[in-house]
């Protein structure tokens, strides 16, 4: 396999100017003016058109898309496209994730805490999540929110009782819940928020008084993210907008008067960053794939080269995955840790 290819060869951005904001000159968590550049990047997951610049703040850490896309473009970049490439080998590490820190690690973590009578999820999507804690949590009322449809999907397969569309910060939204639940889970969703601060708000607002907040997120001072650069799988850009070093996430809390009753990396390290990283550099140094945006279609010739080659590489990536597996018990430990689980309790009885 060659080498990644450098930022230089990545494709100059397309239509940029319609769907970027301003760039910032300053963190949007803490509001200082030092910054500096971590990655530009494109789309190394769907190989869609464009360039994406990610800073970081040099006094909090806090590490954003900066310029950020609008709505308009993050919609774009998230919603599936027909006829989109989709490496298999990519695909198959980002459902390792899935399975293994979405589905049940988060929900055993709320087991000393008693079964509570309310959950809220938020950006559940199909609610996997819910109907996976509810085999823990039997006696729970599970609602979920989302900024798709999908969530009314997740109320007819009985997988929440209650399907809130649209984004937990938004007034209506939030009167509706505000004081109704037990347990606000938010499992990798301040990463794709526009504003994490207003989301943390909101999900203490729709909290009791004395109820839990569970979170987990990726961790953007992992030393697999300064070795990996932008081949750092957890990078996912352009959906990933922010990134929060732990102290600041729990500076917020303690802002509202919230108790951090635990917190750590152990529990939340994801071991995927060795597979993701052959995954990527493997479809990146292939042929390119045939896209809906390219102006000239790859010959078939190199369509059947490229997906050849992709089933000849994947035990390649197979055995990057083995050995993440095989460090996560050492690594979870260290710096090398990808991710990390907060979970606080507000001020009450």
């Amino acid at each position: 396999m060659s080498a990644p290819t450098p930022d230089a060869a990545i494709p100059a951005p397309h239509g940029s100017a319609r769907v970027h904001e301003p760039r910032r000159g300053d963190c949007p968590w803490c509001g200082s003016a030092r910054l500096r550049n971590r990655l530009r990047t494109g789309d190394l997951r769907r190989h869609r058109p464009g360039l994406f610049t990610v800073d970081e703040c040099r006094d909090c850490g806090h590490t954003f898309q900066n310029p950020r896309l609008t709505a308009e473009g993050l919609a774009v970049h998230r919603r599936a496209v027909r006829g989109a490439p989709r490496d298999p080998a990519t695909e198959r590490v980002l459902a390792l994730h899935a399975v293994r820190h979405r589905r049940r690690a988060a929900a055993r973590a709320m087991l000393p805490f008693g079964e509570p009578e309310s959950w809220l999820d938020v950006g559940t999507g199909l609610a996997r999540f819910p109907q996976s804690a509810r085999e823990y949590f039997p006696y729970t009322a599970f609602d979920g929110t989302d900024l798709t449809a999908r969530v009314e999907k997740a109320r007819t397969l009985g997988h929440v009782e209650e399907a809130h569309v649209g984004s937990l910060t938004d007034p209506a939204v939030r009167a509706r819940l505000a004081g109704r639940y037990d347990v606000v889970s938010m499992l990798h969703h301040l990463e794709r928020t526009t504003d994490p601060r207003a989301e943390l708000h909101a999900a203490l607002d729709v909290l009791r008084p004395g109820g839990h907040l569970l979170i987990e997120t990726v961790d953007p001072r992992c030393a697999f993210a300064a070795l990996f650069g932008r081949w750092w799988l957890p990078y996912d850009q352009p959906r990933r907008l922010h990134l929060m070093p732990r102290r600041n996430l729990r500076a917020a809390l303690e802002e509202r008067g919230c108790v951090l009753v635990t917190g750590g990396h152990r529990a939340a390290h994801v071991p995927h960053d060795l597979a993701g990283l052959a995954a990527l550099a493997l479809s990146h140094a292939l042929p390119a794939p045939d896209t809906p945006w390219r102006a000239i279609p790859p010959t078939p010739f190199r369509r059947r080269l490229r997906t050849v080659l992709l089933r000849a590489g994947t035990p390649l990536v197979v055995a990057a995955a083995a050995a993440d597996l095989a460090l996560a018990p050492l690594l979870r430990h260290t710096p090398f840790a990808n991710a990390y689980r907060v979970i606080a309790r507000t001020p009450g009885s």
